[in-house]
């Protein structure tokens, strides 16, 4: 672009040399008519790049900001799924006695566990665990089985249990 006005203003400048004042008068006004386009021209190309430049940064922002929600989502999503996993392996040696949908009565002494709520079933695993509860002559086994159990399993196998209808 400097190199296209420079080469103008050298082409106006000899022509300048050989023509009489009326027609220097001309050759400058219309060289600086060219020279002010090109000015002009430069202008609105640098600010289209500008908009264009600022366009793409929001864009590659947008998709930034996309990119991670999802990822956040999938993680999520991730981490559901294996605690469901873990909820059902440990609910599997509960399953035994209890049936695979939590309505057999255990040994059939039990209540049947599939509906209760998770803060009641919570309540008596811990019971359990702590040697606390014994019905129907039922805590020294179910001490047996929750005895491994951290409190975090306890909670899985409730929030699980609970989801059964």
């Amino acid at each position: 672009m400097k190199k296209n006005i420079l080469i103008s203003i050298i082409a106006v400048g000899m022509l300048l040399a050989g023509c009489s004042q009326e027609d220097k008068k001309s050759v400058s006004e219309t060289a600086a008519q060219v020279v002010d386009e090109a000015v002009k021209a430069k202008t609105e190309a640098v600010d289209m790049a500008k908009d264009a430049a600022a366009k793409a940064e929001a864009a590659a922002k947008a998709a930034s900001e996309a990119t991670a929600k999802a990822v956040e989502a999938t993680k999520a999503e991730a981490t559901q799924a294996v605690e469901t996993v873990k909820a059902e392996v440990l609910y599997a040696k509960c399953a035994g006695c209890h049936g695979k949908d939590g309505k057999t009565l255990a040994l059939g002494k039990s209540a049947v566990i599939a509906g209760q709520s998770k803060e009641d079933l919570l309540a008596k695993l811990k019971e359990y665990k702590a040697g606390t509860r014994d019905v129907s002559g039922m805590g020294t086994l179910m001490k047996g089985q929750v005895a491994a159990m951290s409190d975090a399993d306890l909670d899985a196998v409730a929030a699980f249990v609970a989801t059964l209808k």
